[in-house]
């Protein structure tokens, strides 16, 4: 007989991933019928328009296919052909072979460096070792590797912000463990308490759940927060005390938009701390950030403080699938070692990387100035990475995502669901990207003002 629903795994039935969801699909289908469609669901730039850095495809061209290197010289800076041509020499057979199952050794070494580069300055030393590091296709294998880890049975528990992204709440669903919701708080820009992580913890503890560790997202999916070092010294504090490792995702580490606010690693604050006992698996990404090569799958795990024999098991994890991608690992490696001063590419990578970033906080500030300014919407600043989640008064018995369906039927316009990815009881919201163009941008937002003046 063919295979049937009721065959299927009740983990895989009840695994739910919004970004990617029936919205999504009805926008797909309008669009095939000719709909213009304004895709705000997810965080995927240059779907959206952003251009790659020249220095990053000029290498990619040169390792994918060595003979430009001899037929066409020329047409590349030095510095590109002089990458190209290490990324080959210590690759050993190219991108067309396997690499080990953590990746490639001289890429982790590159990692361990950018870590140790970017974290030590006069007041704190912080150490990298490459042994530590394991390169994945994106973020979300090595996220989806550390939770299979971690998840050892049904009453297994993970921390997760709430909202937050749905990677989490789908793979921990998929492992047949438990997610063990946090809430943020909006009004103070989406930051963290004490006080809420304990209600959650011990509210888990009184269903018989078995906490293993928390997932905090910094810069924050959705909600476009930042935390101050104060906020990441205390939730390591509140993991120490109850015996949890930590997942760091720091995609968007580069993303960061005022001037007031800073990127602070975890890994930073837990040696400024001391702590040598706490387990700390920190997560980045070359889809976020400037470079926005999501397709490309490129990504890193960092695990500090972990035995030899766990470092093991994921390290077998990593062999099931044999390595990443080794475009992907190359990625990591231009990603962490970007042209230095005196090379011949560094004045145009400045230029375009700054050009990026510059762009996408002016685009930060009109998406959130101009949802806040209509009648019914509120929303918290954006100070880093790629999203806005404004809240939005609906009437009474409709929901988030009925807003979200007639919006996108009414202007073509697909964002998605705060259900999707957690929320208050008796609030709505919606996820909406920072990334189209600034005119089509203002665009969303007036299309948005409109049609929410008429839904209400």
């Amino acid at each position: 007989m063919p295979l049937d629903i009721s065959d299927i795994g009740k983990e895989v039935l009840n695994t739910h991933y919004a970004v990617r969801g029936p919205i999504v699909a009805r926008a797909k289908e309008l669009e095939r019928q000719g709909r213009k469609i304004i895709y705000c669901n997810i965080g995927n730039p240059q779907a959206l328009g952003q251009k790659p850095l020249s220095y990053v495809r000029q290498v990619l061209a040169l390792a994918q296919w060595p003979e430009l290197l001899t037929l066409a010289p020329e047409a590349f800076p030095a510095d590109a052909l002089a990458r190209a041509k290490e990324i080959l020499d210590k690759s050993g057979f190219g991108l067309g072979a396997y690499s080990d199952s953590k990746g490639v050794p001289f890429v982790r070494e590159a990692v361990a460096a950018f870590i140790r580069s970017r974290d030590t300055d006069s007041s704190c030393a912080v150490a990298s070792d490459p042994e530590h590091i394991y390169l994945t296709d994106g973020a979300s294998k090595a996220v989806q590797a550390v939770l299979r880890l971690l998840i050892a049975g049904p009453q297994d528990g993970i921390m997760t912000p709430i909202p937050q992204y749905p990677l989490y709440s789908a793979t921990i669903t998929l492992y047949g463990g438990r997610q063990v919701g946090y809430f943020l708080d909006e009004a103070s820009g989406w930051s963290l308490s004490k006080a809420m992580l304990e209600k959650a913890y011990l509210s888990a503890q009184e269903k018989g759940i078995r906490v293993r560790a928390i997932c905090v997202i910094n810069p924050g999916n959705p909600t476009g927060s930042v935390l101050s070092r104060d906020n990441i010294a205390m939730v390591i504090q509140f993991a120490k005390e109850h015996g949890l490792s930590i997942l760091a995702d720091e995609v968007y580490q580069e993303n960061i938009y005022r001037p007031e606010d800073r990127f602070v690693s975890f890994a930073r604050v837990l040696t400024e701390l001391g702590e040598k006992v706490l387990s700390l698996f920190s997560f980045h990404s070359c889809s976020k950030g400037y470079l926005g090569e999501c397709g490309q799958r490129g990504g890193y795990v960092e695990a500090r403080n972990v035995s030899p024999e766990v470092l093991a098991q994921l390290t077998k994890l990593q062999s099931v699938s044999l390595c990443a991608n080794l475009t992907g690992q190359v990625l990591v490696y231009l990603m962490v070692r970007p042209p230095h001063a005196g090379e011949a590419s560094r004045e145009t990578f400045l230029r375009e990387r700054t050009a990026i970033l510059g762009e996408l906080g002016e685009r930060a500030r009109l998406l959130a100035e101009g949802l806040s300014k209509i009648p019914g919407i509120s929303c918290q600043p954006v100070a880093g990475a790629m999203y806005a989640f404004p809240c939005i008064r609906l009437p009474q018995g409709r929901t988030d995502e009925d807003y979200c369906m007639a919006l996108l039927e009414a202007t073509g316009i697909c964002v998605v669901p705060g259900m999707g990815f957690g929320q208050e009881e008796g609030t709505a919201h919606f996820r909406t990207t920072i990334l189209p163009p600034r005119e089509q941008m203002e665009e969303v937002v007036d299309k948005i003002k409109d049609f929410h003046a008429s839904w209400i």
